[in-house]
């Protein structure tokens, strides 16, 4: 029996360093995202952290994982959303993007990590994702990662952001998390500071996205402050959560100019929905069914 474990121990080693020199997929599969921990992730490219070859050693939220699969009907809704940022039918192309929502639980974090991975394995663009809730933070819990430096650091203390970007797993997707709670979050989003801040994010590098994750409207005052700071907004509203009247007032603060478009968040679809529309099955066919 001791020979049996030896050997065992010994694939486990060669495996283990197999793996360290492997890259992940452009758009990973289920398969290739489970095993997060296990998995290196390449590092984040020095001209977007700006610190050097740092390493992804974290792990996804499960939830993370099995929403960016390759394919399905999360991925596929994700990955129009990105189409409609990228290409837009009239002017340019949005560089900064406000996700938000009316009310908290509406998964509008859960959103915004979503399309920052999918933006990220776009051909083109690098992105840059912002925990801007400095009441709630959920991305370092998304990412995997600590929350031990990030924008309240730059806010309060005038921390360069080269030092505060982190890789989030994903190559061309840097990170740049809230960071220590701070006391007094209104004012430091609404702070001259943080409007520079975004311009000098937005005009660095001429192929980077920047997403904000911001509070919700009716939770945190500041977030119309942010919103006039950035080129669009993407509304996300959860299904049988939101408040007619609260998505109202959260348009009209932004005003629809701004509005790049709405996420119905947790739609549940029913057996009539797929056979008048047929819109995902369609879409396992056109996947499964090539030879």
């Amino acid at each position: 029996m001791g020979k049996v474990f030896k050997a065992l121990k010994r694939a486990d080693e060669e495996m283990v360093m197999a793996t360290e020199t492997e890259q992940l997929p452009d758009e990973p599969s289920p398969e290739a995202n489970a095993p997060l921990k296990s998995e290196p992730v390449a590092p984040v490219p020095a001209a977007l952290s700006g610190a050097g070859e740092h390493i992804y050693t974290g792990r996804w939220d499960d939830r993370l994982v099995l929403a960016t699969a390759t394919t399905g009907p999360v991925a596929e809704s994700i990955r129009a959303l990105r189409t409609r940022i990228l290409f837009p039918p009239t002017g340019k192309v949005p560089r900064t993007i406000l996700v938000t929502s009316a009310s908290p639980g509406e998964g509008k974090s859960f959103i915004c990590a979503n399309l920052g991975i999918s933006l990220a394995q776009g051909v083109d663009n690098y992105c840059l994702l912002v925990d801007c809730d400095l009441r709630k933070p959920m991305q370092h819990t998304l990412f995997g990662q600590s929350n031990v430096k990030g924008l309240s650091d730059y806010l309060c203390h005038r921390r360069a952001v080269p030092d505060l970007l982190l890789p989030s797993g994903v190559e061309k997707l840097s990170l740049l998390l809230s960071g220590p709670r701070s006391i007094n979050p209104a004012e430091l989003l609404g702070s001259a500071a943080m409007s520079r801040l975004v311009d000098e994010l937005a005009q660095r590098y001429d192929d980077r996205l920047v997403l904000l994750d911001s509070p919700p409207l009716h939770a945190a005052s500041e977030t119309s402050v942010l919103a006039q700071h950035v080129d669009g907004v993407v509304l996300v509203v959860r299904s049988g959560a939101a408040r007619r009247e609260y998505v109202k007032a959260l348009v009209d603060a932004i005003g629809r100019d701004k509005i790049l478009g709405v996420v119905f968040n947790a739609y549940r679809a029913t057996m009539l929905d797929y056979r008048v529309f047929g819109y995902y099955e369609y879409q396992k066919d056109y996947y499964y069914g090539e030879r």
